[in-house]
């Protein structure tokens, strides 16, 4: 990725040397825009939400971490004495994990990634699954996770149902039926004067997840709920 247009790898660098106020803009088509304070990417364990604690502790065996970031997650699997391997298509945001310690970094787009290691665990936190962009690409998304994992091994996924965004105040949603997926939402981050690529990124409802992992080939098990329309599920093949 360039660093002409990788707002997020260049803040994460910005905060490791110093700048503890770094700041991401994010815009989308559907809210106003939001901030995203660094400092949330180098969050401990104890700052992070309990659906993130619990798939952390539940990950096992070589692990993939993907789109690990500045290496929150990887940082606490490898302190817990696990193998964890950080995927990130990021090369600012892959120095920065190299800086902190984290010690097996992939440079890959997820989809590029080589299929000649397996993992027991495939971590895709923070709306990890997002990296589908749309319901249309989630049979090639399961395709790659199918290569990638071992043969009892486990897909980690949390994802929310944004359909909140859409309610009327009378409970009615406005959503149009013959549209998109109303999960799929376009964004653009900004750090400073970079300015990233518009991207899409997929949040999708726990029953259409279910839906789709079953027609690729896999079982899906809600761990838990969270506290805003957020869930935790686990995919393993049939």
């Amino acid at each position: 990725m360039n660093i002409e247009t990788d707002p997020l790898g260049v803040a994460c660098r910005d905060y490791l040397a110093g700048d503890k106020k770094a700041q991401i803009i994010v815009q989308s088509d559907m809210v106003e825009d939001d901030v995203l304070p660094v400092e949330y990417l180098f969050r401990s364990f104890n700052q992070m939400p309990e659906l993130e604690k619990m798939a952390l502790t539940l990950s096992t065996g070589k692990i993939l971490d993907v789109g690990a970031g500045a290496g929150t997650h990887a940082l606490y699997l490898q302190q817990s004495d696990k193998e964890v391997y950080a995927n990130e298509i990021s090369a600012e945001a892959c120095n920065v994990m190299q800086q902190r310690g984290v010690k097996h970094i992939l440079q890959h787009d997820f989809y590029t990634l080589p299929e000649d290691v397996k993992f027991d665990t495939i971590l895709m936190l923070m709306n990890g699954i997002g990296i589908a962009q749309e319901t249309a690409n989630l049979s090639t998304f399961f395709a790659k996770v199918k290569l990638l994992l071992a043969p009892k091994g486990c897909l980690l996924v949390d994802s929310s149902d944004i359909r909140y965004l859409f309610e009327d105040e009378d409970g009615s949603l406005l959503i149009n039926l013959n549209g998109d997926y109303y999960g799929e939402i376009s964004y653009r981050m900004r750090y400073k004067n970079i300015q990233g690529k518009p991207f899409k990124w997929l949040f999708i409802d726990e029953e259409l997840l279910k839906y789709y992992a079953e027609q690729n080939g896999f079982k899906m098990e809600k761990v838990a709920d969270g506290h805003h329309y957020d869930y935790l599920s686990k995919l393993t093949l049939k």
